[in-house]
């Protein structure tokens, strides 16, 4: 028995190479190791999903982007160039702008603050839920929130609380706002406010100056008015509250129960220049010294002054730094708990080495910490600013009606032109086209980022 070479030859006693019964032909698989109609087979809804989400409202937003408001009229570039002479749309480009560079950075940096400063606490835990909790807010319920701290009156809005009794705490509040003197008091108002008596004063002779107009909350607590007594030398006189509950009293005549006003400056002008002043007792008397001799009495206009009210958040100058404000309020505790995850990846031999190399904290921070977290906030810094590209129910919550106008953005005046009373879908496409053309840079930072990091 033989069997054949290579080259054809038999070689004797040894038989010929049979493959096994059981043998199967093995399947070529793909790089996921299955069939590739499998992996269609899985991937299709997703790909359905995603054509009719997202790649088709793209399409379809550029295509109406070069159509009338109507829809039926080809315009061509008409609307973008719309776009960019709408004084609107100007000042959403310029707010958009504002955003990108405020608020991500702003977010970072306080992320970055409490993640280091948690790790030197006792309660670190604690503060990261703390900071962390208007996560779990929505936009809307946050929006509700910032349109009542922001609220103008001190009395409802938390902000301006704050900031009035800071102001309150280096600067005196005027007591009786609104209030004026009787018509026939004998007092001429003056362009600024100020109120001067017709008539010089005399030593000896209480001068009365009765005031009405006063708020009831003014005088709640005062005591009641007490005519002066004349001094040899020196001017006096009474200032109060000339009312009576139910009209029973005389004017300019101190009645029984009329209220002092206290706390009132006084002064004594001559040609101009003021020569003696004082304020008003807890009784609503006053004394003046023997220099307001033949003076004139002057009530200053800061008397009767509205109080400082605080600072209008919500006006055109501020409207947007402080939605800005309530963003970070939001977002930070999202920059401080990825901040803090990747600092507790950093080799803490690298820090302990620099500080027995003499640095001291600031230089550890600033030449260790942070170029060890660089990829970490990166990764931050570009995911807030492809949310903040996007920013819109924020905005169009917190800002009120005649301030809507100066903290526009792109997503706002989108839907204000495609949905709101001058419907121009053609317009909104456009503005929709360019936010889209803003973002995708930023995306495309982002996947590279992403794609670097994985071959690593």
């Amino acid at each position: 028995m033989s069997t054949a070479t290579a080259d054809g030859a038999a070689t004797p006693g040894r038989a010929p190479s049979v493959p096994p019964a059981n043998a199967t032909k093995t399947t070529k698989k793909s790089i996921l190791g299955t069939r590739p109609w499998l992996v269609a087979v899985f991937l299709l809804p997703a790909l359905v999903l995603l054509g009719a989400l997202v790649v088709y409202p793209i399409g379809y937003s550029v295509y109406r982007s070069f159509f009338d408001a109507s829809g039926n009229g080809f315009v061509g570039l008409d609307n973008y160039q719309e776009m960019f002479s709408d004084d609107a749309t100007k000042t959403a480009i310029k707010n958009n702008v504002i955003w990108l560079v405020l608020a991500p950075t702003v977010s970072t940096a306080l992320g970055l603050i409490f993640a280091v400063l948690t790790e030197r606490v006792r309660w670190a835990t604690a503060f990261k839920l703390i900071v962390f909790m208007p996560m779990a807010i929505s936009m809307l319920a946050a929006g509700i929130i910032f349109r009542l701290v922001y609220e103008q009156d001190p009395d409802k809005g938390v902000a301006n609380a704050m900031w009035v009794s800071v102001h309150d705490s280096f600067s005196e509040s005027p007591p009786f706002p609104g209030a004026h003197p009787r018509p026939a008091a004998g007092l001429t108002e003056s362009s600024n406010g100020s109120f001067t008596t017709k008539d010089t004063a005399r030593a000896g002779s209480p001068a009365a100056l009765p005031l009405v107009a006063a708020k009831r909350d003014d005088i709640s607590g005062a005591r009641e008015a007490k005519a002066a007594r004349p001094e040899p030398g020196k001017v006096t006189g009474t200032v109060w509250f000339d009312f009576t509950k139910g009209g029973l009293g005389e004017q300019g005549v101190i009645d029984k129960g009329e209220k002092a006003m206290a706390g009132l400056r006084v002064e004594a002008v001559k040609d101009g220049r003021v020569v003696a002043k004082t304020t008003s007792a807890a009784d609503g008397t006053y004394t003046l010294p023997a220099q307001a001799e033949g003076a004139r009495l002057r009530l200053p206009a800061w008397n009767f002054s509205e109080p400082y009210n605080g600072v209008e958040w919500l006006g055109p100058t501020l409207v947007t730094p402080a939605i800005i404000g309530s963003y970070v309020w939001i977002w930070a505790g999202f920059a401080m708990v990825l901040i803090a995850a990747g600092l507790a990846g950093v080799p803490r031999e690298l820090m302990e080495a620099a500080r027995m190399d003499g640095a001291n904290e600031w230089q550890v921070f600033r030449r260790v910490t942070v170029p060890l977290l660089a990829p970490v906030l990166s990764v931050v810094v570009v995911t807030l600013m492809i949310n903040v590209m996007k920013i819109f129910d924020l905005v169009y919550i917190i800002a009120p009606g005649p301030s809507q106008d100066d903290a526009n953005v792109l997503a706002l005046q989108l839907f204000q032109s495609s949905f709101g009373t001058d419907v121009n879908q053609g317009l909104g496409s456009a503005i929709a086209v360019l936010l889209l053309l803003l973002v995708l840079p930023v995306m495309f930072v982002n996947i590279r980022r992403i794609r670097r990091e994985s071959r690593r």
